[in-house]
Formats: structure tokens, C-alpha cells, sequence
């Protein structure tokens, strides 16, 4: 008998958007035309002063370990933007690995992380730590915001953190101020620890958006991630940080030697100038967004699709047509017929089946085939 992976891996999901990616991917090779819908990256370039600093670091010699924690010049940067101390924060390679971390740091085996779905592939981070990821149903008809009396009957002993995302993947919605507090109340009132993931902060169409820690008052019981990935357009660089208590940034830094050592220096000091340099890019990236956002809002309503206006990120989340209930299905169909890869809403938790996902961060020319297609598409299945 040869040697097997460990049980517990089977309880992990693969992710639908590249199980998604990779069909689309097939079908190309086979000469097929794909409208790529899937994958929430930016269809920008990275900024040519952030890549010149990264090739500036090179020139250096920046090409040897750094701090596991990070370069200090950019922990400071970072714990400039959102009013903590150096010591506060951990650089990581991708806001991803902070949320490992933290979850690495907080979760003993067993306990509960409440995830209100839909909502991005933490279950997936929870079970790899020997968590336990506890759905919470978000509604369309309220905006997707995180009902606190739900909140309050998905509670038990085992509960230890819970989790938000706003702007939301894959729905867009922005919690508000009045929301936010109220889940801050509701958490320290019971020593919850919360993490926040902010990584769409600054792709807001709707006002500016309210952060966690503009509200929380200290670090107490919070983690904020963030990165670098959706705001630059620097996804392939695996850059990304956490800023929580310090006795846990100490934690989760442990973690971090234990397994990726450290961020490189020259992906560091791009970093560094993405944060202290024009900000320019940030505003012409996120109006054109807002552009294909209005537009696409428009075309799905034209086409009887239901869906809430994203105010943040770069997703469209709309209800499946009628007499469609499995959204695998309804995906597989889309792609295979008239060539258009989006994701499954079951790929954001229970509360996300009969819905899917189709990122606009892609060009105006690609959003208008989709639509066309689209209408196709559904023209066929009402017939």
C-alpha cells in the first residue's frame, strides 16, 4: 500500500474560480473563443514608478532575506496609512498568507470562525488550521448587510472569530458605519476577535467607504488585512501586510519563518512606492471600473437578471434566471455554449448558490461581447 495525504485534506474545496479557469484554459487550446469573467485581477499594468523601484532594488542587490516580519521602512509606511505603529504590522507574501497567519495564530482545533456567505474562500484557510468555518446568511434584499440578530444565533462556545469583507468578493456591498459598529459592539461585548479584509478599499464607487479601525478606537480584538494586489495592479507580486495587536503580529510572525521566511526585498520596496508615490493611477483605474460597472448594471437589467449595483470591488453578483437553481450547472452551460467563464455562486459558501459571479475587471470590449453572448444565451434557454 503506498503512502496517502492526510484525511483532513478532502475537507478542504478547491477553488471554483480556477477549476473555472482551467476548463476555460481547455477550451482555448481547442480553439475556442473565451470571454474570461472568472478571475478578480486587474486588467491594468502595474504602475511603470512601482516597477522601476523593484528594478531600481535589483540593481542594489535587494536579493537577499529580509526581516521575516518585513523591511522596516515599510512596515512604517503601512502603519502611517492606518494610524498603528511599526510594531503592529506584519509584511506577508500576499494578504492571503496574513489571513493564514492570523487564523494559524487565533484558532485552537475545532473552534468556530463565523463567515457571512456569500463571501470569499476563507472556509478553505479555516479548515487548513483545524477551524471550524460556521456560514452566516447575508441577504441581497438587504443589501448584504450582517444582520446582527443572525449573528447573535450563530453563536456558540466554540466561536472565536468572525470575519468581514468590505468592499465585498463577490457581491460588491460596502458595509456602512451604522453596520460596522454595530457588529464591533456586538464582538467585544463577547471577545470575538474580528478580521477585517479590506484589500478593496480603495475601489469605492459609492462615497468612501467606512474602515474597521476608523471605528474601533485601538487594535483591541481586531486583525486589518490589506494589500497591494487590487489597488496597484501588482496581483503577481505577492505583496501584502496585517496590522493587529502586536502580541499577535508576534504570533503570526512565528508562522511566517516557519514556513515563507520573508517577502523579498525588491517586491518590498515596490511596495514602498506604491504607497508613497502618485496615487493617480488609483483614481483612473477606479473610474474606468466605475464605468464598466454602470455599464454592465445597465446590460444584466436589460437582459431580466437581477442584481444589486456593486458599490466597491470589481464583481457583479446577480440572480440566476428563472427556473435556474444550480449555479454549477448554469456556469458550465454559459461557458461550453457561447464561451463565457464566470463562477459559480456555490463557490462563496451556501448562501451563494443561485447566484453568479462575473468580474468586470476586464475591457469595455469584453463586457460588450459578454452582453451580446449573453442575450444569446438566455434567448436559447427561454426558448
Amino acid at each position: 500500500m503506498s503512502p496517502r495525504p492526510a484525511e483532513r485534506m478532502k475537507e478542504i474545496p478547491p477553488s471554483s474560480t480556477l477549476r473555472v479557469l482551467s476548463l476555460a484554459k481547455k477550451l482555448e487550446r481547442e480553439g475556442r473563443s473565451i470571454l474570461h469573467l472568472e478571475v478578480g485581477e486587474p486588467d491594468f499594468d502595474t504602475p511603470e514608478h512601482v516597477k522601476r523601484a523593484a528594478w531600481e532594488a535589483l540593481q542594489k542587490g535587494m536579493t537577499k532575506y529580509t526581516p521575516s516580519e518585513g523591511l522596516p521602512e515599510l512596515r512604517e509606511a503601512v502603519a502611517e496609512r492606518v494610524g498603528a505603529e511599526r510594531e503592529n504590522v506584519l509584511i506577508t507574501p500576499g494578504a492571503k498568507h496574513a489571513i493564514f497567519c492570523a487564523m494559524e495564530a487565533i484558532l485552537d482545533p475545532g473552534e468556530e470562525v463565523i463567515l457571512p456567505s456569500p463571501c470569499w474562500t476563507y472556509d478553505g484557510i479555516v479548515l487548513s488550521v483545524g477551524g471550524k468555518p460556521v456560514f452566516l446568511e447575508t441577504r441581497m434584499e438587504e443589501g448584504f448587510r450582517v444582520d446582527v440578530e443572525r449573528l447573535e444565533k450563530a453563536l456558540t462556545p466554540r466561536t472565536k472569530l468572525l470575519v468581514l469583507n468590505s468592499p465585498s468578493n463577490p457581491t460588491g456591498a460596502v458595509l456602512d458605519e451604522e453596520n460596522l459598529k454595530a457588529i464591533l459592539d456586538f464582538a467585544r461585548e463577547r471577545d470575538l476577535w474580528i478580521l477585517t479584509d479590506e484589500i478593496y478599499d480603495r475601489l469605492v464607487y459609492e462615497g468612501k467607504g467606512t474602515s474597521l479601525l476608523s471605528l474601533a478606537g485601538s487594535l483591541e480584538g481586531i486583525v486589518y488585512i490589506n494589500g497591494f494586489s487590487k489597488t496597484y495592479a501588482m496581483t503577481g507580486w505577492r505583496l501584502g501586510y496585517a496590522v493587529a495587536p502586536k502580541e499577535l503580529i508576534a504570533e503570526m510572525n512565528k508562522i511566517q519563518q516557519a514556513s515563507t521566511s520573508c517577502v523579498p526585498g525588491f517586491v518590498q520596496m515596490a511596495g514602498l512606492e506604491a504607497l508613497r508615490g502618485p496615487q493617480d493611477f488609483v483614481e483612473r483605474m477606479r473610474e474606468e471600473f466605475r464605468k464598466r460597472r454602470d455599464f454592465m448594471v445597465k446590460g444584466l437589467s436589460s437582459l431580466g437578471l437581477k442584481c444589486l449595483p456593486p458599490k466597491g470591488a470589481f464583481y457583479l453578483f446577480p440572480r440566476l434566471p428563472e427556473g435556474w437553481k444550480d449555479s454549477t450547472s448554469f456556469c458550465e452551460h454559459l461557458l461550453r455554449e457561447v464561451g463565457i467563464a464566470s463562477v459559480p455562486g456555490i463557490g462563496f459558501g451556501p448562501f451563494g448558490e443561485g447566484h453568479v459571479r462575473f468580474s468586470f475587471a476586464c475591457s469595455m470590449e469584453v463586457l460588450k461581447e459578454t452582453l451580446q453572448r449573453l442575450g444569446e444565451f438566455l434567448q436559447r434557454i427561454s426558448g
